[in-house]
């Protein structure tokens, strides 16, 4: 899968089971801001990208992702494709 059916698989789900404003969705917004991700909201995130993506997701995984852009880029890599910048 390359990296922009990712990006716009990702930013699917994140409409559709987020309820998030298509237009607050751009790589430099803060990811759990634009979110308004509580605890809870991150397993629904988690198993969200499991099923979507079919590989598991480490809590620690999301200690280094704050944008939408770092989300895009641990997907990709998570499933084997290189960021193309």
């Amino acid at each position: 899968m390359e990296t922009a059916r990712i990006i716009e698989k990702i930013n699917e789900f994140l409409i559709d089971e987020f309820e998030v404003d298509p237009e607050k969705i751009h790589p430099t917004a803060n990811l759990r801001e634009t979110l308004e991700l509580d605890s809870l909201d991150y397993i629904d995130l988690v198993v969200v990208i499991e099923s979507n993506f079919g590989f598991k997701v480490k809590p620690e995984d999301f200690t280094n992702i704050d944008t939408f852009k770092s989300f895009y880029d641990y997907v990709v890599q998570r499933i084997g494709e290189k960021v193309v910048s």
